[in-house]
């Protein structure tokens, strides 16, 4: 799959792409439990699109990695098509 094929609320996400920028990653608290998410600008041949890293994967990844993201899940946020792993899917870094 590749960037430019993906489609909003989109499941099952299979993606092989290149770490470009990295946020800061910040607290938030939901449910009474608090966690952390960052955001990633990630490219493939086809385009770019914003990763949503959440919790343990934050630490993982680094810019220049070559990553595979498994399973995941495309969703829309502010008008823009964002991706993240969700609660099924997997990132493995390929490459650092």
């Amino acid at each position: 799959m590749k960037i430019k094929d993906l489609q909003v609320n989109q499941g099952n996400v299979d993606l092989l792409v290149e770490v470009t920028e990295k946020d800061e990653p910040r607290t938030f608290e939901k449910f009474g439990k608090s966690g952390r998410v960052c955001d990633a600008k990630v490219k493939d041949g086809t385009g770019s699109v914003t990763l949503t890293l959440w919790n343990d994967d934050i630490g993982v990844i680094k810019v220049g990695d070559k990553i595979h993201l498994q399973n995941g899940w495309c969703s829309e946020f502010r008008g823009t098509k964002q991706v993240s792993a969700g609660k099924a899917g997997k990132i493995e870094v390929i490459k650092g």
